[in-house]
């Protein structure tokens, strides 16, 4: 049987120290996940239940280990960076204990999470959807997944973001109000999560504007970093 159209590409993320590709499915982002950032989007950060929003897989953008070009989005005046750690699931399925919920993870990486801020606020104000406001095309930017068999789980470490070497972002892991762990569970009482499922886990305070000509240089500790030109 043959497709009526061109079969769709498959996004799939590079892994250090391997030529082996990871598959994507799909992409989940916590909202709100370090309680300074939560205060400064004006949120009480006292452990109430996480939420979650999702992007495209095709709009991750993959960063290699050079600088690399980020195009900025039409229909936005004010676009943000949000850094975070993103964690790749290797296997899944429904209503994981936290416990065991680490077992699932591949490794991680560092990514971002694109937000068209004016969109997004008035999206708010009207209560709808998120989905243009976080969904742009290579909103997504990701650097190669660092394999857990590697580099272990990491709990705690810096995590900042720097626009033209100016640190904007800072935190540590060890700030999430849910961990990697509890995210895991969470989500799989909603979803039946699959393998190439990827979890964006949540930004640190500092959020804020990006305008063409910048580089931002996102990283975190044990995961490198990822340089983008935003053009």
């Amino acid at each position: 049987m043959l497709s009526v159209i061109q079969n769709p590409q498959r996004i799939a993320l590079p892994i250090v120290g391997s030529s082996d590709l990871f598959p994507v499915r799909r992409v989940y982002c916590v909202g709100r996940n370090y309680a300074a950032h939560a205060r400064e989007m004006g949120a009480d950060p006292d452990r109430e239940p996480p939420f979650f929003f999702m992007k495209p897989a095709d709009a991750l953008q993959i960063v290699g280990s050079e600088p690399t070009p980020h195009a900025y989005p039409p229909k936005t005046g004010n676009y943000h960076f949000e850094v975070e750690m993103v964690a790749a699931l290797a296997s899944g399925g429904s209503d994981i204990p936290a416990e065991t919920a680490l077992d699932h993870v591949y490794g991680y990486a560092v990514g971002l999470d694109m937000t068209r801020r004016d969109v997004q606020d008035e999206a708010k104000k009207m209560s709808r959807p998120w989905d243009t406001a976080k969904a742009a095309d290579g909103s997504g930017p990701i650097g190669a997944l660092h394999p857990v068999s590697v580099f272990g789980h990491p709990a705690r470490g810096a995590i900042t973001l720097s626009v033209d070497g100016e640190i904007r972002q800072k935190g540590d892991l060890a700030d999430m109000i849910w961990s990697v762990a509890e995210q895991i569970a969470y989500l799989s009482g909603y979803f039946a999560l699959q393998p190439g499922d990827l979890i964006f886990t949540g930004t640190p305070a500092g959020v804020g504007p990006v305008q063409r000509g910048q580089r931002m240089v996102a990283a975190i500790a044990g995961l490198g970093e990822i340089t983008l030109d935003v053009v």
